[in-house]
């Protein structure tokens, strides 16, 4: 049978999800992974290095997709800060909700550490760099050191709200997850 051409980003994505989803485990080796999926391996490597930097991109590709869809709605921005933050969580988290079954097989079992999960890294620098995009006003104190250390605190205690309110979500069993969005 011949290889599929042309394959991209997203088609590793899905596979790799759909792969993980139904045998409970990260493939054995990308030969296999591409083998089974009839694609050629080293298109793989022109996206990935290993699975550990596919399962980072996930992440990322979620945010990604959350801030496209929020910049399709011509009204957002002019919404304040505030608003932006809150429709960023309300779509993420549908998101989120869309692909739970992966969200809980990636990060579920390690919730009670998510602080230190490798495959966060990619959506924390993103989301880091939204909360700068965001021009969230601060006390101005015409100190740079004092300022920057305001900055740094701002994005990592967002960073922080980010991770509870997913910790939050992993644990809500109730019915469409009103739960979470009261959190929200």
């Amino acid at each position: 049978m011949a290889r599929k051409k042309n394959i991209l980003k997203e088609d590793i994505i899905s596979y790799f999800m759909e792969y993980v989803l139904s045998n409970n485990k990260n493939p054995d080796s990308v030969y296999s992974f591409s083998k089974q999926y009839n694609f050629n391996e080293e298109d793989y490597y022109k996206f990935y290095g290993n699975f550990s930097a596919l399962e980072q991109s996930i992440f990322k590709v979620f945010y990604e997709k959350t801030i496209n869809l929020l910049e399709k709605n011509n009204e957002y921005q002019n919404y304040s800060s505030r608003d932006k933050m809150l429709s960023f969580y309300y779509s993420f988290f549908e998101l989120l909700t869309a692909n739970r079954s992966y969200v809980v097989y990636a990060i579920g079992a390690k919730s009670k550490k998510l602080k230190e999960i490798d495959t966060l890294k990619k959506l924390k620098k993103s989301f880091s760099n939204y909360i700068d995009e965001l021009d969230i006003t601060i006390l101005e104190t015409n100190q740079e050191t004092l300022d920057k250390i305001q900055n740094k605190t701002l994005k990592e205690s967002a960073w922080f709200q980010l991770l509870l309110t997913i910790k939050y979500w992993l644990e809500d069993t109730s019915p469409s997850f009103e739960r979470t969005d009261i959190f929200i």
